[in-house]
């Protein structure tokens, strides 16, 4: 896995477990970007990692993430991401995730999204 001239991993899909995400270009960086933030990467990924595992507690197998996080972008603001599932089954796994989940973070509501600190794109952000 390596970028292309315009920053971007070329077309495709990459297979990974979230170990080697921990491991790969993404988080830890090429010597060519000297301003990478690997601490900041990897704090997200660990974060991905609590959402990934709730997903998957409830059946979901297909999760994709991409956004400025698949780029060489040094900082990015977040991970975007979405995932598969069937639509009829979406109300119930909802309630599902957020069965343990004391601040209901699994919504598509927007009024809770809110900006990271220093950002205006709206997000919705997970801290364990």
């Amino acid at each position: 896995m390596e970028f292309n001239d315009l920053g971007l991993l070329p077309p495709g899909d990459y297979e990974l477990t979230i170990e080697e995400l921990k491991h790969s270009l993404l988080v830890i960086g090429h010597p060519d970007i000297p301003v990478w933030n690997q601490q900041w990467r990897a704090f997200l990924v660990n974060q991905l990692e609590i959402m990934v595992k709730q997903l998957w507690a409830v059946g979901v197998r297909e999760i994709f993430i991409n956004g400025s996080f698949v780029e060489d972008k040094a900082h990015p603001n977040d991970i975007d991401g979405y995932f598969e599932c069937d639509v009829r089954d979406f109300p119930t796994m909802v309630r599902e995730l957020n069965i343990g989940e004391p601040d209901k973070i699994w919504t598509w509501d927007s009024k809770s999204r809110k900006p990271y600190k220093g950002y205006t794109k709206k997000t919705t952000t997970y801290v364990a």
